[in-house]
């Protein structure tokens, strides 16, 4: 559902801001567990996180709804789709990580809100106010000076940045809440994944016993760390326009570039030091265009209107009116 009360869109903004926090900080996990090859560590993360998500499938008795959904075929198609894509942005995002490429991490999740803040106006024909629009130039120029002064392709930007705003796009378009939709996700992409830890294991090139059980652990806690963020940003795609999700979605970029530049010691090139101040420009001036029109939203709710008619006897009646509805071409 889309956010049609001030009530949902907080709910949804609290979700987006948790995922978007998690993933920042998610380059700590992969630094962790570097030892292991991405296509191993990707295969990890779908089977404990189908694992993981049956756990919360069971305890939530949630399975008739599951049957339900993996019966309609239009939203199988769907989270066919939209399953290929979280495992292409999961990998792309591994092996980022395992070459020491999280400052390019962090600008592919840069470019990704102005792709879902395009989608939101040419699919859902929702409408950006002036400081939004503004907010979208600062972001273009910093991106596009970025990109040519580096004089290359950053294609683990590009892959990453395409891959999740197309994931976005499916999942708001489903009609199946965050907790069913990944765990169908999950148990398409669970035959290959499990098949490949099995080779790899009977074939002792398997990366569990090698490098101690500090990593194997993590490896099974690959699950909660892969599913939880993905949870909050299914329920927060589900409440928000695409425009807002697009927006928080400089949050978790941000998170990994502080991580990569201060904590694990990459470098910030003369060009970045120009273009990334430029987005994070862009970031403030919407955050708190969002912030003010929210308030405003909530204070004009709270206020209940009322409407007079006459009665048979002559005398008033005071009859509460209809409640605000948000419309989903309307940006929040």
């Amino acid at each position: 559902m889309l956010a049609n009360t001030p009530a949902d869109f907080r709910v949804g903004l609290l979700c987006g801001l948790a995922a978007h926090a998690l993933w920042g900080l998610m380059p700590l996990y992969f630094r962790a567990v570097a030892g292991v090859p991405p296509l191993e560590l990707l295969a990890h993360r779908i089977v404990w996180s189908l694992l993981f998500l049956v756990l919360l499938l069971t305890i939530q008795g949630r399975w008739a709804v599951l049957f339900c959904t993996l019966g309609n075929p239009s939203t199988r198609y769907l989270l066919t789709l939209s399953s290929f894509l979280i495992a292409v942005n999961w990998f792309v995002f591994i092996y980022g990580v395992s070459i020491g490429q999280i400052v390019q991490n962090s600008l592919g999740y840069f470019i990704n809100p102005l792709l879902n803040i395009f989608i939101g106006l040419l699919v859902f024909g929702e409408r950006l106010r002036p400081a939004q629009w503004l907010a979208v130039g600062l972001a273009a120029c910093g991106l596009t000076y970025l990109v040519i002064a580096q004089w290359q392709i950053p294609w683990i930007a590009l892959s990453l940045a395409s891959s999740f705003s197309a994931y976005a796009l499916i999942r708001k378009t489903t009609p199946v809440d965050a907790l069913v939709g990944l765990t169908v996700e999950t148990l398409f992409l669970t035959p290959v994944a499990g098949g490949m830890l099995t080779f790899w294991y009977f074939a002792g090139q398997s990366a569990v016993g090698q490098f101690g059980w500090q990593v194997d652990g993590l490896l099974l806690l690959s699950g909660v760390v892969t599913a939880v963020p993905l949870l909050f940003f299914g329920a927060a795609a589900r409440r928000l326009p695409m425009t807002v999700i697009g927006f928080l979605q400089y949050l978790a970029p941000s998170l990994q570039f502080l991580l990569a530049v201060l904590w694990l010691g990459e470098a910030f090139h003369p060009v970045q030091r120009v273009a990334f101040p430029i987005i994070w420009a862009a970031l403030a001036l919407v955050t708190v265009d969002s912030l003010l029109r929210n308030r405003r939203q909530v204070l004009t709710s709270d206020v209940e209107k009322k409407t007079v008619v006459i009665d048979e006897d002559g005398g008033e009646c005071v009859l509460p009116s209809s409640p605000v509805i948000e419309g989903q071409g309307q940006s929040n």
